[in-house]
């Protein structure tokens, strides 16, 4: 109907207020959001409330502030109604989901970038200076003074922790150590993607252990799990930089990490108001307490002598130091990136993201240091990784079921 009044609109819109289902706007406004043949739905649909007229309207106005009279045309006429067919739906509607997908994108960006800084600057460190105790315990050094500055400038709300907080904090910050600590090791001895490739077997020790403290999994999920011992077993046997220590290593970490969940769930129950990065700021202060008298006894005494190596090695100490720098500052800013992507995902979202976060990291590795890959080694990693994924979607789709359960009650 409106295509057909076209040519009459410039006059007849003149200075008259026009509604558009409820939206005042007048005729400048809309003689410059028509195009120039025909009227556009789209933008109509898209135009924003009117502002307010600057001046209050005389006494005798109406609603929008313009006096009507009958039969004349111009300022005094009503406005002009041009209705909107109700199925359209306004374009901010898709808004919050454009939104949302940009801002899983940039949790998951951040999330893997972070990551593989982390893990290329500390192999590049580690490969120079092979003193994992040291380079872990500055760490978690960089972490504790990061998260002690966001609580002193109120960044982050400092938690509400007491005598009773830190007593139940001691298992888990222990283990928390000893996984770092030998994740560190596995990485000064083999190639990170073989390190990340046996890490991808952390659910099997989850549910051994799990199962050892009276928490049984379904049938699924320990068939899950198969597809993971036999990837992380090809993997090993055919990798070119194997190492028993580095194998080790990596093995520890994940039980040391493994324990370090469980007991945090059990030791942690009535602290549920210290929320994840908090948790995790005052996990690494503790771990260092731990970590750091130990790697003075384990490796102290080669430190000076160590970086006088790693210092001539280079053509610039400065570039060491970045190195340092920057794998102690990252490896804190991907573990907090994890807690806030839980935080703003489901767990579901963050198992899958976190399966293929280790994928990332092993292929930018791979490229980042020219690995050689044999083909069945390649193939036990995408096998390990395989199962890793389903041992993710397995306990997600579980720990589903067991929150909606409450709610399935009480329809």
């Amino acid at each position: 109907m409106l295509a057909f009044q076209a040519p009459r609109l410039h006059t007849l819109f003149f200075n008259r207020p026009v509604i558009i289902d409820n939206i005042h706007v007048t005729h400048y406004e809309i003689h410059r959001l028509m195009p120039k043949r025909s009227l556009s739905r789209t933008l109509l649909l898209g135009i924003p409330r009117a502002a307010p007229a600057p001046h209050p309207p005389p006494e005798d106005a109406g609603s929008d502030g313009n006096t009507y009279e009958e039969g004349k045309v111009g300022r005094s006429e009503p406005p002009i109604e041009l209705s909107i067919p109700s199925e359209s739906k306004p374009l901010a509607e898709d808004l919050p989901k454009k939104t949302g997908t940009v801002n899983l994108a940039a949790v998951f960006g951040f999330w893997y970038l972070q990551n593989v800084i982390f893990n290329i600057y500390n192999k590049k460190t580690l490969n120079l200076f092979p003193y994992p105790w040291l380079l872990a315990s500055f760490q978690l050094l960089v972490g504790s003074l990061w998260m002690a500055g966001l609580w002193a400038s109120r960044i982050q709300p400092y938690p509400q922790v007491n005598r009773k907080f830190f007593l139940a904090l001691l298992g888990p910050a222990l283990f928390h150590t000893i996984g770092h600590i030998s994740a560190c090791v596995s990485f000064s001895k083999v190639a990170v993607s073989f390190t990340h490739v046996i890490k991808a077997s952390e659910p099997v020790f989850s549910v051994i252990f799990s199962a050892l403290f009276g928490q049984f999994y379904p049938i699924q999920v320990w068939l899950s799990v198969a597809p993971i011992v036999v990837g992380c077993a090809l993997a090993a046997v055919t990798e070119v930089s194997f190492n028993a220590e580095g194998l080790w290593g990596a093995l520890i970490s994940n039980v040391g990490f493994v324990l370090r969940n469980i007991y945090s769930k059990k030791s942690l129950q009535d602290f549920k108001h210290v929320d994840g990065l908090n948790l995790y700021g005052w996990i690494s202060i503790l771990s260092l307490l731990y970590l750091f008298p130990v790697a003075v006894l384990v490796e102290g005494r080669h430190w000076v002598q160590g970086y006088r190596t790693a210092t001539a090695a280079i053509a610039s100490p400065s570039t060491f130091y970045a190195w340092v720098i920057l794998s102690g500052v990252f490896y804190h800013l991907y573990n907090q990136s994890s807690y806030q992507a839980l935080d703003a995902i489901s767990p579901l979202s963050f198992s899958v993201g976190n399966t293929m976060k280790r994928v990332v990291v092993i292929v930018a590795s791979v490229i980042a240091f020219r690995n050689p890959i044999r083909p069945l080694n390649a193939l036990g990693s995408a096998i390990a990784i395989l199962g890793t994924f389903l041992y993710s979607q397995a306990t997600a789709t579980i720990n589903s079921n067991k929150n909606n359960e409450p709610a399935k009650k009480t329809s």
